[in-house]
């Protein structure tokens, strides 16, 4: 069996300058102090919002150029390329978060779609990432997620069965493009409070669109104790429909928001009991779907080593092309460079997750990723380590 190291620098690195890897050094150093992110998670947002040039260049230079493409596509095409040189891809992410109102959700349709059509254009770009949230109400979502009667569209609401027409519509609007320029949607997990409309929708979609391939990806977060079982239930209604199932699977991204809402609450956690529990989760997730890669298209998107070897022992156990057109493997822009161009390097598909924005919009996405790497255990240590590694190699 062909074996892979994530240990190896060389490879992960190579597509970094010293002095690149020298401000990665200095920034990842600066997030392992234990109060630098929580204040600065903090402070940062209120800073740019203040529009102090100063404070505004700080950010771009370091954590804005480490985890984001670029504030337009254009900028974004450069670090694409460069990606591209490795053998590695590219899932774009339109930035943009939280913004209400119909005109802004129209807005950004269309920037989606702008996404999609530019994507099509390039080689090293095979799917988007899009959320919900992003052209839909979060109240109208909770409603719906809360009351399933709403679902059927039988109330007496009809500004609101107005509404979610407009949100199918403008999802629909998205996955018609994709389809059409065989781009793939990665639709985004959201709260769990909002989940159940977002997956109503997202499968949908599917049904409509992915039947000869899939095009939608659903987002499926295992640090919920339910989610391998909605993954299994997914599979099954897809197989009945007759269509491929997409799924991106995650450990998942609100864990502190999901515990607080619960304990205010006052009902029972849908988050896992303990890290071990989700890492099970995850990896019989992997395996499920890597044992069903004929009528399932998945995306390990993971920063968890062993998650990662598991997928890739599979495809060795079982005689499966590490290109098969159903196995994608995929880590965010600035992280774990050692697992992405490893992959790369043994023919897997592999991709970066590279958001892009005006740097005020990305603000959301830049401090969760600083939370991110306080928060998971030792990821801030082990990027350290390898920076550490590859710039002693180099001299």
């Amino acid at each position: 069996m062909a074996q892979i190291s994530f240990d190896n620098t060389e490879n992960a690195f190579a597509y970094k300058t010293e002095k690149e890897l020298k401000k990665a050094k200095f920034l990842f150093s600066t997030m392992g102090y234990p109060l630098f992110v929580p204040i600065g998670t903090r402070v940062t947002p209120l800073l740019i919002k203040g529009r102090l040039p100063f404070i505004n260049k700080i950010v771009r230079n370091t954590i804005f150029k480490q985890f984001v493409g670029g504030e337009s596509l254009e900028e974004t095409a450069v670090v694409g390329e460069t990606l591209g040189k490795y053998g590695v891809q590219v899932i774009l992410d339109y930035g943009v978060e939280g913004k209400e109102g119909e005109s802004n959700f129209d807005v950004a349709t269309d920037e989606f779609i702008r996404v999609i059509n530019y994507a099509a254009t390039q080689k090293n770009i095979p799917f988007i990432s899009v959320k919900v949230t992003g052209f839909a109400r979060f109240k109208l979502l909770e409603t719906l997620n809360e009351a399933p009667r709403l679902r059927s569209g039988v109330h007496d609401h009809e500004d609101e069965i107005a509404e979610w027409e407009r949100v199918k519509d403008r999802m629909y609007a998205i996955c018609a493009t994709a389809a059409e320029k065989n781009i793939g949607v990665l639709v985004d997990a959201e709260e769990s409070w909002i989940q159940d409309p977002v997956d109503r929708l997202t499968m949908e979609m599917m049904e409509e669109f992915n039947k000869e391939k899939a095009i939608v990806f659903n987002t499926i977060q295992l640090y919920r104790h339910d989610r391998l079982q909605f993954l299994q239930l997914s599979h099954r209604i897809a197989k009945q429909q007759g269509f491929v199932l997409g799924a991106k699977l995650v450990r998942g991204a609100y864990m502190e928001k999901e515990r607080n809402r619960a304990s205010q609450k006052g009902y029972p956690s849908l988050i896992q009991p303990d890290k071990e529990s989700t890492d099970r989760d995850y990896d019989a997730a992997v395996r499920y779907c890597i044992d069903n890669i004929e009528t399932i298209s998945v995306i390990v998107a993971s920063h968890n080593e062993q998650s990662n070897l598991l997928a890739y022992d599979l495809l060795e156990q079982k005689s499966i092309p590490h290109n098969h057109p159903h196995i994608h493997f995929s880590q965010l822009y600035g992280m774990s460079d050692n697992i992405t161009f490893n992959l790369a390097k043994e023919g897997c598909s592999v991709s970066k997750y590279l958001p892009f924005g005006p740097i005020g919009d990305v603000i959301p996405y830049l401090m969760r990723r600083a939370q991110e790497n306080s928060s998971v255990s030792g990821q801030t240590g082990r990027e350290l380590t390898l920076i550490k590694r590859e710039l002693q190699r180099r001299k």
